[in-house]
C-alpha cells in the first residue's frame, strides 16, 4: 500500500474535505495548493498523478494529532529505551 492509498483511506474514514486536509497540513507547518493535493487522489495512470511522499503523510499525521488533541504543552517527546 502506497502513501496515496493511506491518505485516501484516512480522508474517507474521517470524512475530510480538501479544505480540511489543507488546514491539517497547515497545523504541521506544511502548505500545499488544492491542485497539489488533488494530484495525490488521482489514479496512478492519470497524467497529473503525483506520488505522496513520506514527508507529506508524516506532516498530515502530525497535523491530525494537533487537530484532535491540541498542541503539545510540554517539551520534546521522550524516547524510552528498553533494557535488555
Amino acid at each position: 500500500m502506497v502513501n496515496n492509498d493511506i491518505l485516501k483511506k484516512l480522508r474517507i474514514a474521517l470524512k475530510l474535505k480538501d479544505t480540511d486536509i489543507l488546514e491539517i497540513l497547515k497545523l504541521a507547518s506544511m502548505e500545499l495548493s488544492i491542485a497539489e493535493l488533488n494530484a495525490f487522489f488521482r489514479k496512478p495512470d492519470h497524467r497529473n498523478y503525483k506520488e505522496c511522499g513520506d514527508q507529506v503523510l508524516r506532516r498530515f499525521l502530525d497535523g491530525l494529532i494537533i487537530k484532535m488533541r491540541g498542541p503539545r504543552e510540554h517539551g520534546p517527546v521522550r524516547v524510552w529505551k528498553s533494557t535488555p
